[in-house]
């Protein structure tokens, strides 16, 4: 999506999952671990979050999970809108269990900005995706209507900053 996204849209990956601790409710303390407040900062500094995670054994990645969990009880989750990516046709389950998950942490669920993608199998990357017509109209349209949904709630929310 970073290869299709918008001259004025900034897409930021984040790659510390696999450096958060395990979640345990007795750390997430005032301060919480550094990690974890890393974490925070960039879901605060996010309009949206934009989630593609494998499924392993027909649930969601430990890793992806771990990090939701310290996310639950944030202040700067709720109401974040979210799409979700599924990048295997038969990948279900993960993606059952991550819109429930989602749901109980009071995410804006973005579901006609949520596609699957059918990549299983075709090993292609983020250049072969974006120059293949089928897949990167599928991500395009996605995002142009992820990123109108957060247009329109910034304009509602921020009408002072809608105006610049």
């Amino acid at each position: 999506m970073a290869h299709l996204a918008p001259v004025d849209v900034e897409i930021t990956f984040y790659a510390g999952l696999g450096q958060l601790p395990h979640f345990n409710p007795d750390l997430d303390t005032d301060p919480p671990p550094e990690q974890v407040r890393a974490l925070r900062q960039e879901i605060a500094n996010s309009d949206g979050l934009i989630i593609c995670s494998p499924e392993y054994a027909h649930g969601i990645a430990g890793s992806m999970k771990n990090a939701l969990d310290w996310l639950v009880s944030s202040v700067e989750f709720p109401e974040k809108p979210v799409a979700l990516i599924n990048t295997s046709q038969r990948a279900v389950h993960a993606e059952d269990q991550m819109r429930e998950i989602l749901k109980t942490m009071s995410a804006r669920m973005i579901d006609e900005a949520s596609i699957t993608l059918p990549l299983l199998g075709r090993g292609l990357d983020a250049s072969g995706i974006a120059a293949d017509p089928v897949l990167s109209a599928q991500l395009q349209s996605a995002l142009n209507y992820f990123v109108d949904e957060i247009r329109k709630l910034i304009a509602v929310h921020n009408p002072e900053m809608h105006r610049q």
